[in-house]
């Protein structure tokens, strides 16, 4: 069966076509490779997938029907595995219509396209920003998501509800994972690590909301991948289910960590929460490790060890 994973040349989609490389599944990967961040950055991804006979990249883009018509006519994907979209918070702020228009559109054209051609599956990535304010602790998927921070994941939460609809309509099996707090090798030069690495390295201030206190579900990119490899393999209907770590780390923790595997200390001032950042983020895994097998591995410290190896490796030689 071929597998299509949209963004494969991101962050995550990269990792998980890799992964179902290695197990031996043909993989489609599309991805339009625009300048949220480096495009080159993006090539270097697809550089660390590498070359095989049972991968196409195809770069384009997911509000295009006409490139997705020809897609779809030509590879017949038995599963779709979603990863591209317009990423994070802050951005989403500054254009809303512009995540309105790659997020929402983009995934209904993508469920149009799943519905037209049969496809057997349907694995959606959502987010944990879905949750909002709460005080309920740990996250559940059964928890409210009607009142998101931001339109980043406002325009999330749209999408698990289209993907509901077809699901209901048209018997679309779908699987919506909500991902809490990723990192890892390749990770997004705009997300936390990075940033905080870079800051780090040049001896330069950076900021963190709250005198550090906040806390963030850190999940290692080996233990999403395994969870959305899972997602794809497992039968359902229409499910929703954490991908976290579940164990909170507060943000000058994680920083800490960081000083210690660079060797330098940090630079940083205190800001107040803006109205669009949540106090924790908690994964309550339970759902998940119980239909998927889901079980993260990956601690912490082990993470950000790895991905500063990486750093150094990928980005501090070039």
């Amino acid at each position: 069966m071929t597998i299509l994973v949209t963004g494969a040349a991101g962050f995550i989609g990269s990792h998980v076509t890799q992964a179902l490389m290695a197990r031996g599944e043909r993989v489609i990967g599309l991805d339009n490779l625009n300048d949220y961040y480096s495009p080159a950055r993006k090539r270097a991804n697809l550089a660390e997938i590498g070359e095989s006979p049972d991968f196409k990249f195809v770069e384009g883009d997911i509000r295009d029907t006409d490139t997705l018509r020809v897609l779809f006519t030509s590879e017949r994907p038995g599963t779709i595995i979603h990863l591209a979209g317009m990423p994070a918070v802050p951005y989403s702020m500054k254009y809303p219509l512009l995540y309105e228009d790659v997020n929402v559109r983009g995934t209904l054209n993508l469920l149009e396209m799943a519905r037209e051609f049969d496809v057997h599956k349907f694995v959606f990535a959502s987010t944990s920003s879905i949750y909002g304010h709460t005080d309920k602790i740990p996250f559940v998927e059964t928890d409210s998501t009607d009142r998101p921070l931001a339109p980043y994941p406002a325009t999330k939460k749209a999408c698990e509800v289209l993907a509901y609809t077809y699901h209901h309509l048209y018997g679309l099996r779908c699987a919506v994972l909500r991902f809490f707090n990723v990192y890892g090798p390749r990770g997004r030069p705009d997300m936390g690590p990075w940033k905080f690495t870079e800051a780090i390295l040049a001896g330069r201030e950076f900021t963190l909301y709250d005198e550090g206190r906040p806390r963030r579900d850190w999940t290692f990119i080996s233990d999403i991948v395994s969870g959305i490899l899972a997602a794809a393999d497992t039968d359902m209907q229409y499910e929703i289910f954490n991908l976290g770590r579940g164990e909170p780390v507060i943000n000058c923790d994680f920083v800490t960590i960081l000083e210690r595997l660079i060797g330098k200390p940090a630079r940083w001032k205190n800001a107040p929460l803006p109205p669009t950042e949540m106090i924790v983020t908690f994964a309550d895994t339970s759902k998940a490790q119980r239909m998927l097998g889901y079980l993260p591995r990956v601690s912490v410290e082990e993470g950000l060890a790895k991905f500063w190896n990486w750093y150094k490796a990928q980005i501090l030689q070039m």
